[in-house]
């Protein structure tokens, strides 16, 4: 198609129409006004079609598909907009006094009869199907009915490019492949495409064939929005491509039926419901939601950039968008990328604990560098090897254990020795009470986070990994149904889940076979105790008194989150006091920590 703006050209073909139109209806209709008329209205009648167009008339009458009944009313409208001598005489003919108001009864009189009026400004016409024209309202006869030009066809014919002020916001111009279409969709029909990935969805619409551009819009909300849409893609010569949220609204549907001269696409994570799709041919088709391509990524970041995140097409977008204004940083632009979608969900977490953070027996030190193996290797195992994994290619872990056992600790060494982010999933947000929106909350969790390949720690993770139950009632069957989705979406993640819980046998048993590697944290024995109290009390420059540090590992059997917890609140009543630190305060906060335990104190364990 040619847009509308392209040419003008005076006296174009349509300005001498009108004139001689004018003159024949408001004179005395002798043969020479009759023979001046006739020329005019063959010189109007050459098909715009036959050739390319020459001008922005003959270029808009070929996109909307008007007949010759359409570009002879639309001809004396824009004429009519366009001058004032003849908007005054068309109120002469009219004679309703108002100035450049066309009436359907002075129309029949220009037109040659009330069936062409009929035929240029009825239901089905094509100015009414392309939205071009309306008429307005009014509780008069059909004759006094008057017919409106959109203001937005003047300015396209007096060269203004500018975007219809009725569009949607968001709305924009999109380009076809070089090199045209390499598809074969349904001439003059609907395409389907739904996927995750919006900018892989329209990619695959602008392969079909159907239009070279395409005007991309979200699915207006009025009557008005859906005109506006269906004028601006006539004018421009374009096909429409609307992305379609929840669902698709009636005047949608009744609009996409009417303009039958426009290539058509609707684009939508899911399949539209059959029920709201318009009687059209139809061809659906599926995007795929695949990482982008090295050679996709170079073309974003240059041709020597490594590719150093697995971003989709629209998450590359994004974070192509976003770099100048991080100064170039690509972990940064990434970062801003997942902070959209993860911050309601999970807490970011910048790793800086270390191998020398974590004292733990050497098997389950060997266990966490597994891993980090498993990550790191992925594409050697996988891609270079050509190893399969039933489980996909992700790595799931399963860190069970009493609380401050150093499950979390351990998270973060892995995520901080990757050089990864570490997102503590806010469960209380993730899980809803409403049907179908913790998966939807999953699903943004997981899409994001495989743009920059973070480490997700579910903490407490049998509440939301738990056993399926027998089905009772319908809430049985949908929270099944939210474990059924874990699954799926757990397979198809590519980076590090950690799932933390000190109640591992609530976990669902399909979990637990997905899961590779099961590291069991336990109360730390002696000699791990003194390790971990010299660890914390040489953390910063904490004045120290004599300790007896060796009393404190073999007297106090608890965690190490307990004992970082006894040193942090010894260094606050010492400071207070303004003294170092010494046994008594490391034993009354002890005493401290046994309360909030409900556990018993031996008063001669805390005998100074």
């Amino acid at each position: 198609m040619t847009t509308a703006t392209d040419a003008t050209s005076a006296p174009a073909a349509f300005l001498r129409f009108a004139d001689a139109a004018l003159d024949w209806a408001l004179g005395d209709q002798d043969d020479d006004a009759a023979t001046a008329l006739a020329h005019a209205r063959e010189d109007l009648a050459t098909d715009p079609t036959a050739e390319p167009a020459t001008d922005g008339f003959t270029a808009l009458c070929a996109n909307a598909g008007a007949d010759a009944a359409a570009r002879e009313l639309l001809a004396i409208l824009l004429a009519c907009e366009t001058d004032l001598t003849r908007t005054a005489r068309l109120a002469t003919l009219t004679g309703s006094g108002r100035p450049g108001r066309l009436t359907l009864g002075a129309a029949a009189r220009l037109l040659g009869g009330v069936g062409a009026c009929v035929a240029a400004t009825g239901p089905s016409s094509a100015l009414r199907r392309a939205a071009l024209v309306g008429l307005l309202e009014h509780q008069g006869p059909w004759s006094t009915t008057e017919v409106v030009l959109a203001p937005s066809v003047v300015w396209a014919i007096g060269g203004d490019q500018s975007p219809d002020p009725d569009l949607p916001v968001g709305a924009w111009m999109m380009e076809g492949p070089p090199g045209g279409s390499t598809s074969t969709a349904v001439e003059d029909g609907l395409v389907l495409v739904a996927g995750p990935d919006p900018v892989r969805r329209r990619a695959l619409v602008a392969q079909q064939r159907g239009a070279d551009v395409y005007l991309v819009t979200p699915a207006p909300t009025t009557p008005d929005g859906w005109a506006a849409v269906v004028r601006e893609a006539t004018i421009t010569g374009s096909g429409v491509l609307v992305e379609v949220g929840d669902d698709l609204p009636p005047a949608g549907r009744q609009w996409i039926d009417r303009a039958t001269h426009l290539a058509w696409a609707l684009s939508s994570t899911d399949d539209i419901p059959l029920a709201e799709l318009p009687e059209r041919p139809r061809v659906e088709l599926r995007a795929s939601d695949d990482v982008v391509t090295e050679e996709e990524w170079r073309s974003v970041f240059g041709p020597d950039a490594p590719r150093t995140h697995r971003l989709t097409a629209h998450q590359l977008e994004q974070v192509g968008s976003a770099l100048p204004a991080v100064g170039g940083d690509l972990d940064l632009a990434v970062r801003r990328l997942l902070a959209g979608p993860m911050g309601r969900l999970a807490r970011r977490i910048r790793p800086r604990k270390t191998w020398d953070d974590l004292i733990l027996s050497e098997p389950r030190v060997d266990q966490l560098r597994t891993v980090v193996a498993r990550f790191r290797q992925a594409g050697t195992v996988y891609d270079d090897w050509g190893v399969t994994s039933a489980s996909g290619r992700g790595i799931i872990s399963l860190f069970t254990g009493p609380s401050g056992t150093g499950k979390s600790l351990a998270a973060e060494v892995v995520a901080h020795t990757l050089g990864l982010d570490l997102y503590r999933v806010d469960l209380s947000s993730v899980v809803s009470k409403y049907i179908g929106e913790t998966e939807q909350n999953l699903e943004k969790l997981f899409a994001a986070a495989s743009a920059g390949s973070a480490v997700l720690f579910f903490d407490e993770a049998d509440s939301l990994f738990g056993k399926r139950s027998e089905v009772k009632d319908g809430r049985d069957r949908y929270a099944n149904l939210e474990v059924s989705y874990l699954l799926q979406r757990l397979e198809s993640y590519d980076g590090v889940v950690v799932l933390a819980t000190n109640l591992p046998k609530n976990i669902d048993d399909a979990f637990l076979r997905r899961i590779h590697e099961v590291v069991s944290f336990t109360l730390p024995a002696v000699d791990e105790r003194r390790a971990i109290w010299t660890h914390h009390l040489a953390d910063g420059d904490i004045p120290l008194g004599e300790l007896d540090v060796d009393r404190l590992a073999q007297r106090f059997e608890v965690a190490g989150g307990i004992i970082r917890n006894v040193v942090v609140s010894a260094a606050f009543r010492a400071a207070d006091e303004g003294t170092p630190v010494t046994m008594d305060h490391l034993l009354a906060a002890l005493a401290g920590e046994y309360k909030k335990l409900g556990r018993m104190l031996n008063p001669e364990d805390f005998d100074a």
